[in-house]
């Protein structure tokens, strides 16, 4: 039997990384964006690694490495059809329209949650 004491407090509780990472999830469905990110995010975070790690004189490394992994990640917001994660942001902000997530991801989670509310009601009548 677990107790208060056991539970975890404060920001642990509120479990920020599960959720970040479920929000990113749902924003990178299509495989190609997918797999993609997992390219490009390592490319763009060892650009700013280098950029600061590398004598001044080879500074235009970091900054390939950053565009490189950045590029590919537009790449793939467009092949899924939604704003990056930092322009959605921005956009938000300003108050102008954005794209969290595409609408034929959206479409297709909704088909799915429809299906699923189906099967159940077709279970219920014992069908």
């Amino acid at each position: 039997m677990s107790s208060d004491a056991d539970k975890p407090k404060g920001f642990f509780q509120r479990r920020p990384l599960r959720r970040a990472l479920k929000n990113w999830l749902e924003r990178h469905r299509h495989p190609f964006n997918f797999w993609i990110h997992l390219a490009g995010i390592p490319l763009a975070l060892t650009g700013v690694v280098l950029f600061f790690a590398l004598p001044w004189s080879q500074w235009y490394w970091g900054v390939a490495a950053f565009v490189g992994g950045y590029v590919l990640q537009y790449i793939g917001h467009r092949v899924e059809g939604n704003d990056l994660g930092e322009w959605a942001g921005i956009k938000r902000l300003l108050g102008m329209p954005y794209v969290g997530i595409a609408k034929s991801e959206a479409r297709s989670a909704e088909r799915e949650a429809e299906r699923a509310e189906r099967e159940a009601r077709s279970a219920e009548r014992g069908e």
